[in-house]
C-alpha cells in the first residue's frame, strides 16, 4: 500500500500556484523587477518567492534583465507559446480571420477570449487607416468592461456568470458601477442576436463590434472583434457587423472541418 503525503502535496500545490502568481505579475506590469519587489506586492514570503524564481530562472522561463538583480518573463515562455499556436487550431485558423476583416472594413481586428475570469486580446492586426486603434495584446481587462464579455459567458446560465466575475470588475473606470441584471440582459440579447456592439466602456471615441466563434453548437470560446472609431462605427454599423459576422462564423465552421 501507498502512504500519500498529503502536506508535501499541499506545499507542492502552494508552490505551483505561487509560480503561476509570479508569472501573472509580469504579464500585468509588464517590465522587470526583483524579487523582493514581487514578493512585497503579491503579499508572499520572500523566502519562497526567492526560491521559486530560482527555479524558473533555472528553467529559462525567467531570466535576468537589467544590472540591479530584476527579472523577466524568459525566452522558454515564447517557444511554449509557439508551440500551442501551431497545436490550438483557433490560433492557426484565425490570422486569415483578421486579415479579412481589416482588409474589407481598415479598421482593427482582434481575436479576444477569457483568460480565467477576465477578458484578453490574444491577437490582433491594426487597421490600415491613417489613425489606428489598437490594445495590448494579452492584457487582462475585466469581462463586464468589454463588448465581448456578452457574448463568452452567453453559455452559461445568471448564476454562474456572476460567481464567475468579481463584483468588484463591474465598477467602470469613471467609478460607475454597472448594473448586474443589465449586463445580465445584454449577454442573453448578444447570444440571440449574434452579435455585439456598443460605445467602449474604456474609452469614449470608440466603437466596439464582437461576434462569437463557437465550439460545437453552444460554447463561444473566442469572439471576432472590431474596433473603430466612433462616428466611423455608428455610420458603418450594418457593413461593419455584416463582415464580422460573416467572417466569424466562416471562422467556426473551419474550425469544425479541422
Amino acid at each position: 500500500m501507498t502512504v500519500v503525503d498529503d502536506s508535501l502535496s499541499n506545499r507542492r500545490s502552494r508552490g505551483l500556484d505561487r509560480a503561476f502568481e509570479i508569472l501573472d505579475f509580469f504579464r500585468s506590469h509588464r517590465k522587470p523587477a526583483r524579487p523582493n519587489e514581487i514578493a512585497a506586492l503579491l503579499g508572499a514570503p520572500r523566502s519562497s518567492v526567492y526560491e521559486l524564481i530560482n527555479l524558473l530562472l533555472k528553467h529559462g522561463v525567467l531570466e535576468y534583465s537589467g544590472s540591479e538583480g530584476q527579472v523577466f518573463l524568459g525566452r522558454k515562455l515564447h517557444f511554449l507559446g509557439s508551440a500551442y499556436a501551431e497545436h490550438f487550431d483557433l490560433m492557426r485558423e484565425c490570422e486569415k480571420s483578421l486579415v479579412r476583416i481589416t482588409q474589407e472594413t481598415r479598421e482593427t481586428a482582434q481575436l479576444c477570449m477569457l483568460d480565467g475570469n477576465k477578458y484578453t486580446v490574444a491577437l490582433m492586426k491594426e487597421g490600415i487607416r491613417p489613425f489606428r486603434i489598437s490594445s495590448n495584446v494579452g492584457e487582462a481587462m475585466p469581462i463586464p468592461w468589454t463588448a465581448s464579455g456578452r457574448l463568452l459567458l452567453g453559455h452559461l446560465s445568471d448564476g454562474e456568470i456572476l460567481n464567475l466575475i468579481p463584483k468588484e470588475d463591474f465598477k467602470l473606470p469613471n467609478g460607475d458601477w454597472l448594473d448586474t441584471q443589465a449586463f445580465l440582459q445584454e449577454a442573453r440579447e448578444a447570444r440571440t442576436a449574434g452579435y455585439f456592439t456598443c460605445g467602449s466602456i474604456v474609452d469614449s471615441f470608440t466603437q466596439c463590434f464582437a461576434a462569437p466563434v463557437y465550439q460545437g453548437e453552444k460554447v463561444c470560446i473566442a469572439t471576432l472583434c472590431l474596433v473603430a472609431p466612433r462616428e466611423d462605427g455608428q455610420r458603418n454599423q450594418k457593413e461593419y457587423l455584416d463582415c464580422l459576422v460573416s467572417t466569424a462564423s466562416d471562422l467556426t465552421q473551419r474550425l469544425r472541418a479541422t
